[in-house]
């Protein structure tokens, strides 16, 4: 599928960007042989939390970042004749730098890589350190720890994957030398950037930032204020360590200084220490797995296996949806309609129910019938879908998980829990080269815990709290295990949704059609299954899909963005027995899709994204 948009070249798109957003022009001319970065003109974006965004149009290439000084970052190594993989490795420790409540060097990565010819997965989930066991998250009654005590501990944090990830993907399919690609963020954490009004915010929201010393200096005034909106704020600490990580590549994090600093802060915490070690760390490893490639509609949708939940569980409402009668009508109005809404949050709870019950680490747990795939045969999404009443709701817990396969072992269900956090980087480059990756360190700035990387300077990277996303209790009441519950060396499940989309050329796979993700724990699944069914089945363009209003449950309340939905359809959903709630949904979507004249790319209008691109 080709989509034509009606958009502007690609340079007055920027320059409506620059007026509704107060963002200048990169200056990007770079050869095709050298790469010279050089400093943008770029101020943080207002503070409305809901900006319209433009769209952009392309014709080589497009990056897609959370962040105007990433997305640029990105572009000029694309424009310097890098791969997708250079991009994003320059992308991400921007974001390590400028949005570091969301992602860092400090955790972990999904990326989905298209060469051409394959498609790769490559796993920088964080892994429990070799001392835990399942009662890592009880407290001395056997009971599970207060969520957020858990967050902002030592516990919570997990042994560090991205950077391992990205040396692993760089050297398949890197072209500019690793070293280059850190000139950005090492530039911009020497001279400084402005903070942005969601850095601001997120401070001032975070007070248990407070209760780390390091993270209490850097990220407040003398005065004990959050850094204000605009703020130049250097970073010397991250500097010198990403300067070492350009020098020595992953060994300068994960063993050395770097190393010895994260691990004595996980090890010291004033309140709940941890137990990560010096070998957790040198001895981690990043993983290629089989991604995952489902057949739906006239594509063929590629996405990340277990650990991640994502994949499995969009999949499965999609899959879910489509064994259900055709609507007449799914968008009333430029809203969806009620009768869409209604069968999406009843696909949502079923999947959601398979999700709570099998997914987790496939080191650590076997497939139902040894095959994921299972959970996404037709036969079986028919069984589900006819679970689908059209005018009565399951409700809350109304949904119970399937049998899609024979199981070796009958796991209980996890109860839910909360998931936060996280990053999402799309690009396309000029030899067709194309990534989605998803990037988190869990809540807003992770454990709450900043390591300055053993350089004794101002700042540095927060620590992932990641470990939380594993089942705080280990069995149900009855005494059964839950697949994801903590074991040593196990990867917590994720819902991150990283995904690459092709046309369907019967059996085969075809032409790249879109990559896309979002961050919003849970929610990243609806958020990516919700805006897949915008651009492929409704015909929207990447930004109008990323524009739409967000619906999800997990399978209790309904929650329906705050604001967006009229009365009428709110009380169309409790009449067919939706617990309906009003709630800030703040998704932070990237999509570039592919038209006839390049590329299209859009940009969550509730965070501080953009789009670049030739």
């Amino acid at each position: 599928m080709r989509v034509r948009p009606t958009a502007l070249p690609w340079r007055q798109r920027l320059l409506t960007l620059t007026a509704a957003l107060s963002l200048g022009l990169p200056l990007t001319a770079l050869s095709e042989t050298a790469f010279e970065y050089q400093r943008p003109d770029i101020s943080p974006e207002t503070s409305s939390g809901n900006e319209e965004k433009p769209g952009w149009s392309t014709q080589e290439f497009a990056v897609a970042a959370a962040n105007p000084l990433a997305t640029d970052a990105g572009y000029q190594i694309l424009k310097a004749g890098g791969s997708a993989i250079d991009a994003a490795i320059a992308v991400q420790m921007v974001l390590t730098l400028v949005e570091p409540q969301s992602s860092g060097i400090g955790g972990g990565s999904f990326l989905v890589y298209y060469d051409g010819e394959e498609v790769r997965a490559y796993d920088g989930r964080e892994t429990a350190p070799a001392s835990v066991d399942e009662t890592l998250f009880l407290d001395g009654d056997d009971e599970p720890l207060a969520f957020m005590k858990a967050v902002a501990s030592g516990r919570s944090v997990g042994v560090p994957g991205t950077l391992r990830m990205l040396e692993m993907a760089h050297g398949a399919h890197g072209k500019l030398p690793w070293a280059k690609l850190f000139e950005p963020a090492i530039t911009l954490a020497d001279e400084g950037f402005p903070v942005s009004p969601r850095l601001h915010q997120s401070i001032a929201a975070t007070d248990a930032l407070r209760d780390d010393e390091h993270a209490a200096e850097y990220y407040y005034t003398e005065e004990g204020e959050p850094l204000p909106q605009g703020h130049r704020l250097t970073n010397p600490a991250l500097a010198v360590t990403l300067e070492k990580i350009a020098a020595e590549k992953s060994p300068a994090l994960h063993t050395g200084k770097v190393a010895e600093d994260i691990v004595a802060r996980v090890r010291h915490h004033p309140d709940i220490t941890g137990t990560l070690s010096l070998e957790d760390m040198a001895t981690y490893r990043a993983l290629e797995r089989d991604p995952l490639c489902t057949d739906w509609r006239a594509y063929r949708v590629c996405g990340f296996p277990p650990p991640s939940s994502g994949h499995l569980t969009v999949m499965q409402i999609l899959g879910t949806l489509e064994k259900l009668p055709a609507l007449e009508v799914a968008l009333d109005d430029g809203l969806p309609d009620v009768d869409w809404l209604h069968r999406f949050l009843e696909a949502s709870r079923l999947a959601f129910a398979d999700r709570g019950r099998y997914i987790a680490d496939p080191d650590f747990v076997e497939a139902p019938g040894g095959d994921w795939s299972l959970m996404l045969a037709p036969e079986y999404l028919e069984e589900r879908a006819e679970l689908i009443e059209a005018e009565q709701s399951m409700g809350s817990g109304g949904a119970s998980p399937g049998n899609p396969g024979t199981l070796s072992t009958a796991w209980a269900v996890q109860p839910t829990q909360p998931e936060y956090g996280t990053s999402h980087i799309s690009i396309v480059d000029a030899q067709g080269n194309a990534l989605a990756m998803t990037s988190s360190i869990e809540q807003a700035f992770g454990a709450r815990i900043l390591s300055d990387g053993g350089t004794d300077l101002r700042g540095g990277f927060m620590l992932n709290n990641e470990l939380t996303d594993f089942s705080f209790s280990p069995t149900n009441d009855a005494g059964t295990p839950i697949a994801n519950r903590v074991e040593p060396g196990k990867r917590p499940r994720s819902s991150m949704s990283p995904t690459l989309v092709f046309e369907r050329e019967g059996d085969q796979r075809g032409e790249l059609v879109a990559s896309l993700g979002s961050p919003g724990g849970a929610a990243i699944i609806h958020y990516t299954a919700r805006s897949l069914v915008a651009m492929l089945d409704w015909g929207l363009n990447a930004q109008q899909a990323l524009d739409l209003p967000h619906a999800i449950t997990l399978g209790g309340s309904v929650y329906l963005e705050a604001g967006r939905f009229p009365s009428a359809i709110q009380q169309a959903l409790r009449e067919r027995g939706h617990d309906v709630e009003e709630r800030e949904l703040t998704s932070g979507l990237q999509a570039i899709q592919r038209t006839d004249e390049g590329f299209f790319g859009g940009a969550d209008p509730r965070r501080e994204g953009v789009v670049m691109g030739d």
